[in-house]
């Protein structure tokens, strides 16, 4: 695989560029090639695939057969095996039975005449063979069950510690001391002594008179006559369990072969049964050979069928994977426009941009130089205007000062304390009417303050002093009172600055309202001198107003 991504690789590299449109069909023609080599590669991998199928699929179907085969010599095995078990279970059942009925039937000729006999003690106890010494356990006796029963258990043999202690023998005690220990006990009174009753003597066994000498004949052959009877009824038990074990006893019979006849029956037997099996067998062949072509054809049409299949989906794969390529190669090509539509975009934005800028640079560099004349016009205009102002004022104040002098040369001191006089009156009587006014205000307002200083204080007055009796009247104020009075007056002082604040604006209002404006005193007649006048108002004082007048008059003297 990584050989053929190398070749690709190499033989992509040789492909003629894209841009040369005169190589376009050289380049499809080497396109075309390389893929039907790629067909032809893939077609031979899919054909190498399907064959390793096919031998995995011959492979697991002959296993499959194998198993079935083996699976079924099993089963065959088992049943074989069962049959035998059975048939081995069944012969010792027979056999048991037969050992059983013989000795029967031994035991049975033993006594044919049915006499009665007596044991004989003697001859059981001289023969050690005999049921005394050796029971047999079929009639239920076991002489050996109680075997630990006589043995001698004891510590001072079974062990070790046993053996090496010494046994305590006691010393025999004399004659004379038993005695009277006998005596002492005799003496003793017998608690639980009772009198015992005998029992009722038995009745006497009552005899038989002796039978005469006919009678017992008789009754001989009656009793022959019971057994001919017994017999005749188990013959014909015999016969009727023959007949219905007649299976059972020609089975015995051809196992013990006794007669030749019935061997020959038997081989009869025997080679009918293996010509069945043979027949059946090649029965079986042919049926297995027509499942075995059967099985072939079902397969071949199988493999065909998955072959084209397989073919089909591996077609339909090349085909989603040719029609996801197709969409890949479309989505890149929409990008790529997509990218070059934005990056046109782009240049187009970024060159309107710098346009505007430039614009906007040349704008601004034009304003700029037009400011710069302008400035450079306005303080040219300026510095002339400056200039021809200046020598304006110069002309007219040695005008004025020519007059002025003219003048003073020929006014008198009562002119100039005439003129002084009606300066200071017209500053001073306005001053008066504005002082008049504030006090007027400030009368109105004081109603006001002392009706909210009574309403204020008579509310403390009457919450906070106790009654004339109490021990608290005469106690001085708590830090709490102190500190609420005191808040309470700085809360009628904030009121009472904001009441004085309002009317001393009305104040100057009307102020400015009847004050002569300063340009009125230069066009008097009685001012040819220079005045400066300084009006200032404090406000760390409120309500007052502080004037100063400074005039400074020229040779007023």
């Amino acid at each position: 695989m990584i050989e053929r991504t190398r070749v690709k690789r190499a033989w992509e590299a040789t492909l003629p560029p894209m841009d040369d449109l005169s190589q376009l069909d050289k380049r499809k023609r080497m396109m075309d090639e390389m893929e039907r080599k790629e067909w032809a590669f893939r077609e031979d991998e899919i054909q190498k695939l399907q064959e390793a199928r096919l031998a995995l699929l011959m492979g697991l179907l002959r296993q499959r057969e194998e198993v079935q085969q083996e699976a079924t010599v099993d089963r065959l095995d088992l049943k074989y095996s069962q049959h035998q078990r059975d048939e081995k279970s069944k012969l010792s059942k027979i056999r048991n039975d037969y050992i059983i009925s013989m000795r029967k039937l031994t035991a049975k000729r033993k006594n044919v005449e049915g006499k009665l006999k007596r044991r004989d003690i003697i001859k059981d106890y001289s023969n050690y063979s005999s049921q005394t010494y050796a029971p047999l356990s079929r009639i239920g006796l076991f002489p050996d069950r109680h075997s630990q029963r006589n043995m001698v258990k004891s510590r001072y043999l079974d062990t070790y510690e046993g053996l090496m202690t010494e046994p305590c023998i006691k010393a025999p005690v004399p004659k004379a001391l038993k005695e009277e220990k006998t005596r002492v006990e005799q003496k003793k009174t017998l608690r639980f002594l009772f009198k015992t009753e005998k029992s009722v003597p038995r009745p006497q066994t009552p005899v038989v008179d002796e039978p005469p000498e006919g009678d017992e004949e008789r009754e001989l052959a009656v009793i022959y006559l019971q057994k001919l009877l017994r017999g005749r009824s188990i013959q014909n038990q015999m016969f009727e369990g023959k007949e219905k074990r007649l299976e059972l006893i020609q089975e015995l019979r051809t196992t013990h072969a006794l007669q030749r006849e019935e061997q020959e029956l038997q081989r009869a037997d025997t080679q009918l049964t293996l010509a069945l099996q043979r027949q059946r067998e090649q029965h079986t062949h042919k049926a297995s050979l027509v499942e075995g072509y059967q099985a072939a054809v079902a397969g071949a049409e199988l493999v065909d069928m998955l072959d084209f299949l397989s073919k089909e989906l591996i077609r339909l794969q090349e085909e989603r994977r040719i029609h996801a390529f197709t969409l890949l190669a479309e989505r890149d090509r929409r990008l790529r426009e997509a990218e070059e539509s934005g990056r046109r975009q782009m240049e187009e934005r970024r060159r309107r941009e710098e346009d505007e800028i430039f614009k906007q640079v040349m704008r601004v560099h034009q304003e700029t130089v037009d400011l710069y004349l302008e400035d450079i016009i306005l303080g040219t205009l300026d510095q002339t205007a400056d200039q021809q102002a200046r020598q304006e004022i110069r002309r007219v104040a040695e005008e004025v000062n020519n007059i002025a002098y003219a003048m003073e040369e020929t006014r008198s001191s009562l002119q100039s304390e005439e003129i002084v006089a009606e300066l200071v009156y017209s500053f001073l009587i306005p001053e008066v009417q504005k002082i008049n006014v504030r006090d007027r205000v400030r009368q109105s307002q004081r109603r006001h303050l002392q009706a909210a200083h009574q309403i204020i204080h008579g509310g403390e007055e009457s919450s906070v002093a106790p009654p004339p009796g109490s021990p608290g009247a005469q106690r001085p104020p708590s830090p709490s009172d102190r500190a609420s009075s005191q808040l309470l007056e700085e809360m009628l002082t904030h009121v009472e600055q904001k009441l004085e604040g309002a009317g001393r604006r009305e104040e100057e209002r009307r102020e400015r309202s009847t004050t002569l404006p300063l340009h009125s005193l230069g066009s008097s007649k009685y001012c040819p001198c220079s005045v400066s006048q300084q009006l200032t108002v404090m406000d760390s004082e409120p309500l007052k107003f502080h004037i100063s007048i400074s005039i400074f008059v020229h040779n007023a003297t």
